[in-house]
C-alpha cells in the first residue's frame, strides 16, 4: 500500500481520510498547534483509526513544504470566513447578539438592585 492510498485528493485544498468525510487538516491542526498523540487524536475521532492519523503525519512530514501551505492556506480561509461572518452576521446570529445583550444588561440591573438594597 502507497501512503497517497489512505487519502481522497479532491482539489488542492480538500484533502480527506479515504472511508471518511475528515480532512487531514483536522488531524494535523490537532497534532501541530494541540500538540496531541496519535492516540488521542484517534481517540476523539472515531471514524479514525490509529493507522489513518499515523499515514496522516508521515504524510505531511514527507510533504512538509506543501502541506505547511495547505495548512497555512486552510487557516486563513477560516480566519477570512470568520470576518466575514462578523461584518455580515445573519438575521439569526444579529438576533441572538441582541438577546444576549439584552440579558447581560438585565443581570447588570438586577445586580445593581441588589447592591442599592
Amino acid at each position: 500500500m502507497q501512503l497517497e492510498d489512505y487519502f481522497n485528493f479532491l482539489r488542492a485544498d480538500d484533502i480527506r481520510l479515504k472511508g471518511t468525510r475528515v480532512g487531514i487538516e483536522t488531524i494535523l491542526y490537532d497534532f501541530i498547534y494541540h500538540c496531541r498523540t496519535p492516540e488521542e487524536i484517534a481517540d476523539s475521532y472515531h471514524t479514525l483509526t490509529l493507522e489513518q492519523v499515523y499515514a496522516t503525519i508521515l504524510y505531511y512530514l514527507h510533504n512538509k513544504e506543501s502541506i505547511s501551505a495547505y495548512l497555512a492556506n486552510w487557516l486563513e480561509h477560516g480566519y477570512q470566513m470568520r470576518e466575514a461572518q462578523k461584518n455580515n452576521p445573519s438575521p439569526v446570529s444579529e438576533r441572538l447578539r441582541k438577546l444576549r445583550a439584552e440579558r447581560a444588561a438585565m443581570r447588570l440591573a438586577g445586580n445593581a438592585q441588589v447592591s442599592l438594597g
